[in-house]
């Protein structure tokens, strides 16, 4: 018996609760991704510091917990609970909007072109340059509450449209003053190598991050004013080369930093496999990925963040996820939010997962949260539904939990409460007034 604890939160008759792990597995990979942990007629209760105590089936959580108060208790009869869904790959922090660039796509300019033709990353470097911290700040958090709004509690956040160090400085601490201030979980990442910035050369932009950048974000991190997790670099033909993506890698990794960076997305570049080398957490994109680099981040356990709304937005063929899976990888998801793929949704993530890269909707599932998770260093606390990981849910309006993938587009109907830590963060009254079909 629980006794007279007093606890945060307790939802109750759950029609189905979907834990996603059982067993506090790290990740979901193969024949683990296929199948949920699940329960039917469940319930789940949140302690006050914001961490699960309970999962189980509605009458022994009932008898278990029968003494106890409760700060919030949320009837879920006839609905669904999930795990807060995460996002392992974003960039959302930046100033100036790149509307007018889609048009352009849609008359056939590919990336690069537009790239060298001055837009792309260097059109949002100038505005972003430009903005102050407190603008960027004010954007950032809009962001958030859109990502949050769509069931995302644990979101990467990347730097990157700097390329400076006073820029991406800026960014850093725009992301610090988020992480503080707002409910949803951040991964912070320093990507001060996403693009070469205008006047230098690729060998000249890699010595600065190594001996200027890096050092100072050092010193910043041992001092408590920013916190960084990871350390990104855009490893690209025409962009950073595989020896530069290895000595700025090695260098944000000697500092305590993971590494989580973009690769083999336009070109083979072999980024898988310099992946696996260094101990990489997580490598995004894979478009081009070789079968060799497969094999190499399925025995590093590096996770492979695909980004269906990339390859949709972009007209890029789409990442191997069904090779990947079966060969063992960790496959995990992430929007890329950016100025280039405006999509803050990971249920639309999902859904595009499912019909374009052929993953079932547990894979899918799996992928946006428990592997998502692990792709951030994140997957002890965050990603299921188990006793003593974080209280991070979802309640949706319907009493099957695959209409937040099926209903492309649908998730703002669907989605009644976000939960952060056992407090609810967005409460959906609307959801109650429509029907889920």
């Amino acid at each position: 018996m629980a006794g007279r604890q007093r606890h945060r939160l307790l939802l109750e008759n759950a029609e189905q609760l979907v834990l996603v792990c059982g067993r506090r597995e790290p990740y979901l990979r193969r024949d683990g991704a296929h199948t949920l942990a699940l329960l039917r007629a469940a319930s789940l209760v949140v302690g006050l510091d914001g961490c699960i105590k309970a999962v189980g089936q509605a009458d022994v959580i009932r008898n278990e917990f029968s003494e106890a108060t409760f700060e919030r208790i949320i009837d879920c009869s006839g609905k669904c609970v999930l795990p807060g869904l995460v996002d392992a790959h974003t960039h959302p922090v930046w100033a100036g909007d790149r509307v007018h660039e889609f048009a352009m796509k849609l008359a056939g300019a590919s990336y690069m072109e537009i790239h060298q033709a001055g837009g792309g990353i260097h059109f949002t470097v100038e505005h972003t340059r430009a903005a102050s911290e407190a603008e960027l700040l004010a954007g950032l958090q809009q962001r958030l509450g859109r990502m949050l709004r769509a069931g995302s509690t644990l979101v990467e956040c990347k730097s990157g449209y700097g390329l400076d160090l006073h820029t991406e400085l800026k960014m850093l601490r725009a992301i610090e003053r988020a992480r503080r201030s707002t409910d949803i979980g951040i991964s912070s990442t320093y990507c001060g190598a996403h693009a070469v910035p205008r006047g230098k050369t690729a060998a000249e932009a890699t010595d600065d991050i190594i001996n200027n950048h890096l050092p100072k974000l050092k010193e910043l991190k041992l001092s408590g004013e920013i916190h960084v997790d990871n350390i990104d670099v855009f490893c690209e033909k025409g962009v950073f080369d595989l020896e530069s993506t290895r000595r700025i890698l090695q260098a944000g990794k000697d500092i305590g930093l993971q590494i989580n960076f973009h690769g083999d997305e336009l070109h083979p570049m072999k980024s898988a496999e310099l992946g696996a080398q260094l101990g990489a957490r997580a490598i995004s994109h894979l478009e081009e990925v070789s079968d060799e680099g497969i094999v190499a981040m399925a025995r590093a356990k590096c996770a492979a963040v695909l980004l269906p709304t990339t390859a949709y937005m972009l007209r890029l063929k789409q990442p191997q996820a069904r090779k990947m899976l079966e060969e063992g990888v960790i496959v995990a998801l992430g929007s890329d939010f950016n100025p280039n793929a405006y999509c803050f949704s990971m249920p639309m993530v999902m859904h595009l997962a499912c019909v374009n890269m052929k993953m079932s909707m547990n894979e899918a599932l799996a992928a946006a949260t428990i592997n998502a998770a692990y792709a951030l260093g994140k997957s002890d606390t965050h990603g299921s539904l188990e006793v003593g990981k974080q209280g991070d849910l979802l309640i949706i309006n319907s009493s099957r939990w695959e209409h937040l993938i099926y209903q492309f587009g649908g998730h703002e109907a669907l989605i009644n409460y976000v939960i952060v830590k056992g407090k609810v963060i967005y409460e959906n009254e609307r959801c109650e007034a429509m029907g889920s079909y």
